[in-house]
């Protein structure tokens, strides 16, 4: 008998592309399939094969802890047991992987290709309280591995085979948006107590009309009646530790990415949800965005270095029941794939530095908790959509209504913004990088110089950068101005853009230096 199977090529790096997604979490490998030949040449060429971190074979095929490239649902489904996540550690019903149904929501709203990589097997969803307070950080140092005691796990950009979780970004310039989908689970506090349901009452006996086409009942995996997880204050405060790690690593190494992460469910002093009506308040959450840090409040203050307000992180905002998530607990799931999927497509499609609110959200169908948007600007959630990538259901159907930021500076709070600068950085640092070994002097100031107008001026003929000229919307400076002599001397090369996004209000300068046998850095900053 022959089979056929047909195996994707590889893909060539694409430095400059945007919608490329790294995802880190939990999820178990699929017994009896072993990588495809095309995840294994990559993996070769990124050194993990045979190169001088190279793994053993038996690692290599249990893709613990390496970036494994997909370019489809399909393609993660064949090499992931998403859907094999144990309720009890006694076995018996199983339910979907956070990360899983982030990935299915990634590829379903727009997402063309992920990397992901595999921080260990999924522990099994209800358990002790005891047990999930003693490894809650380890199981969030897997995924990021600052967190709570920076000193245990130091980054080493030249040892790859000590990198974990977030750590891997730092080797793959072609991933942009960073999503942690068991980030919210694994801070939270020990699950509630199943939902009890009522009973509905028996019908009368009548005349059905039969219908052969009618599709086969959903079946019922018991999952309505557990909760999804939610956070204590205990929660929140390893989260809000956690996503500051997540800046700090990218403000540190990786300025062209950003983290699109989740909120995790509120649940005061850790009580069962009632069973009828809004789980909680809409006004309930704003303490709980203060505790995170994502607003400000003059009785509570945040230091800045567990916060999570930055351009480089956007949150999505609420919990999201869609036709695809009756394999989770309560049916809920993060909106942080769907939103990177959202954010991806629109980069295909339109460009990065598009705005993305306004998206009609076909797949959502609920939300926990309920939104009451469209009750005045003044209402808690239009505050919310101020900071929250906002998804509420409007007169045509779900749709996100906002596409922000958690900044706390108005300049980069519009999410176009961030993405489009992020997306500068791309391509400033890559050419950057091509100039490294070049002599240092007036030609290469005016080759870096006209490569970066003509890049900037592709972004304002698409609309991403405001002025009636290429001269109001950009400015391009490297010459004895932007370098002193002992730069010069030093063969150091320090270049100035200058530009004016279309949805900011204020302009943003980005600082380009390259040193002679060092990678380009870059620095930001908003002018008035």
């Amino acid at each position: 008998m022959l089979v056929f199977s047909t195996v994707a090529p590889a893909v060539a790096p694409a430095p400059n592309r945007t919608d490329i997604a790294f995802f880190a979490g939990y999820v178990a490998r699929r017994r009896g399939v072993p990588l495809p030949e095309a995840v294994l040449d990559e993996l070769e060429a990124q050194g993990w094969r045979h190169g001088p971190w190279g793994r053993s074979e038996t690692v290599l095929q249990s893709a613990l802890q390496l970036p494994i490239t997909v370019e489809s649902w399909d393609a993660f489904d064949a090499l992931f047991a998403w859907e094999a996540r144990p309720l009890r550690a006694s076995g018996g019903a199983r339910c979907a992987t956070y990360l899983g149904a982030a990935v299915r929501s990634f590829f379903a709203n727009g997402g063309r290709r992920a990397v992901i990589v595999r921080a260990g097997d999924p522990w099994p969803y209800i358990e002790t309280a005891k047990r999930r307070a003693d490894l809650r950080r380890d199981r969030i140092r897997a995924i990021v591995p600052d967190f709570a005691d920076v000193a245990a796990a130091p980054f080493d950009p030249f040892t790859p085979n000590t990198w974990r979780g977030l750590y891997h970004l730092y080797g793959l310039p072609d991933a942009t948006i960073v999503v942690l989908p068991d980030l919210a689970d694994a801070c939270a506090a020990m699950p509630v107590p199943p939902l009890t349901t009522k009973v509905p009452p028996i019908p009368p006996e009548g005349f059905v009309e039969c219908s052969e086409d009618e599709p086969a009942p959903e079946p019922d995996l018991g999952l309505t009646r557990v909760a999804a997880p939610r956070a204590d204050s205990v929660g929140y405060a390893a989260w809000r530790l956690a996503a500051a790690d997540v800046r700090q690593f990218l403000v540190r190494h990786r300025r062209d990415c950003y983290f699109v992460g989740a909120l995790p469910l509120p649940d005061r002093d850790n009580r069962r949800p009632a069973d009828d009506g809004p789980v909680y308040a809409e006004s309930d959450l704003v303490p709980y965005l203060r505790r995170v840090g994502v607003l400000e409040d003059e009785g509570v203050h945040v230091a800045p270095v567990s916060t999570a307000a930055s351009a480089f992180i956007q949150l999505a905002w609420p919990w999201i029941a869609t036709r695809r998530s009756s394999d989770l607990p309560e049916r809920l799931e993060p909106a942080d794939g769907l939103l990177a999927g959202v954010i991806a497509q629109s980069a295909l499609a339109r460009g990065t530095f598009r705005a993305v609110a306004g998206t009609p959200l076909q797949d959502v169908v609920g939300a926990t908790p309920f939104p009451d948007w469209g009750l005045g600007a003044d209402s808690p959630t239009a505050k919310l959509a101020e900071r929250v990538c906002l998804i509420a259901r409007e007169p045509d159907g779900w749709t996100l209504v906002s596409d922000v930021t958690t900044s706390p500076d108005a300049a980069w709070r519009p999410g176009g913004v961030s993405r489009l600068v992020a997306s500068v950085l791309r391509a400033a640092r890559r050419l950057g990088e091509s100039l490294v070994f070049e002599a240092n002097g007036p030609l290469l100031w005016t080759r870096l110089e006209r490569a970066m107008e003509e890049l900037l001026t592709d972004y304002w003929r698409e609309g991403g950068l405001r002025g009636e000229t290429s001269s109001d919307a950009f400015e391009v400076r490297c010459n004895r101005s932007t370098m002193t002599q002992n730069d010069i001397d030093a063969g150091r090369l320090v270049a100035e853009v200058t530009l004016a996004p279309a949805a900011s209000i204020e302009r943003i300068v980005i600082v380009l230096a390259v040193e002679a046998g060092n990678a380009a850095s870059v620095q930001l900053r908003a002018v008035a």
